[in-house]
């Protein structure tokens, strides 16, 4: 394992050897549904809360990636796995049944890839042989902790984005790993290619002086250029070498932001157009109702274990950059005037 500056490249080729994806009511509705392994039927999944929803939510998809990988929970040194709840509820929960050592992540909206990034350093550095990566959100949850109880009725802004109700999960294994990966009810998802993932690039929280919740891509978007000029600087690569770059959850406004910047930064629009693309953007239709798009750790999860490395798998794509982004205030911090600082981690995955 060998840095430079803020890219980890990782040497012993760690793999993600089994995945799973889910969505909730509103996400099965999306244009991405097809890609999910599995969709709610209601957003309480047979819970009484929204809360345990969430949970069983993580936990299906955990429990799901490791029986697709051929592994039991003796087999998994180490899960690491986040959300948006105080206290990481919905994870923490989650890991009083599952029997593995647990390490709970937290960076907003950022979870997943940065979950994935440590996850990788365990496998890389021959600490754990398997490694288990997850996130999830929940439209309920996070309102009700984050804005206003849907009782309320509040009215949102255009720029407001909807928590995505989803959850995904990657086991990352080493290379001499026996995993497999075995294919779904539908047979989509039998491996063709390996996923190696290749490096990692570690965001710093860039604080842009947003302070309207409402307006969480904003806030965001520049975080998410940060990593991707780090990443490219530390690479050496440019932007055309990945056959499509994602940010987490930066919806349509912050998605336009990171275009204007990355402009602003010398870089081809044409190219720009080529290869990104937003998660919070792609999730759901304009048509649902969901303002600027999607928001929450599910979001990026549950498309990254999902869409993208499906893709890699067919061999849609061989090169692939995942930014989940951040927002990192808290329930409080908006009352006391503070600005909303935003991060964003980069995981780089390649097909083999």
């Amino acid at each position: 394992m060998k840095g430079r500056k803020q890219t980890i490249f990782f040497k012993n080729r760690p793999y993600i050897i089994g995945t799973y994806s889910i969505g909730g009511v509103k996400e099965d509705e999306g244009p991405m549904h097809e890609w999910f392994d599995q969709c709610l039927e209601d957003d309480t999944y047979g819970e009484k809360t929204w809360e345990k929803a969430e949970s069983k939510m993580l936990k299906t998809a955990i429990v799901k990636a490791m029986e697709r990988s051929g592994k039991s929970s003796d087999d998994i040194g180490a899960m690491l796995s986040g959300d948006l709840l105080n206290q990481l509820m919905s994870s923490s929960f989650m890991a009083r049944d599952m029997h593995i050592p647990f390490l709970g992540m937290y960076g907003a909206c950022s979870t997943m890839t940065e979950s994935m990034i440590l996850g990788s350093v365990l496998v890389d550095g021959g600490y754990s042989d398997n490694v288990i990566a997850g996130a999830s959100s929940h439209y309920c949850t996070a309102e009700r902790q984050f804005r206003m109880p849907l009782e309320h009725g509040n009215q949102r802004p255009p720029s407001a984005q909807w928590t995505a109700t989803a959850a995904g999960a990657v086991l990352i294994a080493s290379a001499d790993s026996d995993g497999r990966m075995s294919s779904d009810e539908n047979g989509r998802v039998s491996r063709i290619r390996r996923i190696r993932v290749e490096s990692g690039t570690i965001g710093k929280v860039i604080d842009a002086g947003v302070k309207d919740a409402n307006q969480m891509g904003s806030a965001m978007a520049p975080a998410a250029v940060d990593t991707l000029l780090n990443h490219l600087q530390d690479t050496g690569r440019t932007l055309d070498h990945y056959d499509a770059v994602f940010t987490g959850d930066l919806g349509f406004v912050g998605k336009s932001i990171v275009e204007d910047l990355l402009v602003d930064a010398g870089f081809d629009k044409a190219v720009i157009d080529a290869v990104y693309d937003d998660c919070g953007a792609m999730i759901y239709e304009k048509e649902q109702d969901v303002h600027s798009g999607g928001s929450g750790c599910g979001c990026s999860a549950s498309l990254f274990a999902g869409y993208v490395c499906g893709k890699l798998r067919k061999g849609d794509f061989r090169k692939v950059l995942i930014m989940s982004t951040g927002a990192l205030l808290s329930t409080i911090s908006p009352f006391q005037g503070e600005s909303i600082p935003g991060i964003a981690h980069a995981v780089s995955l390649e097909a083999e």
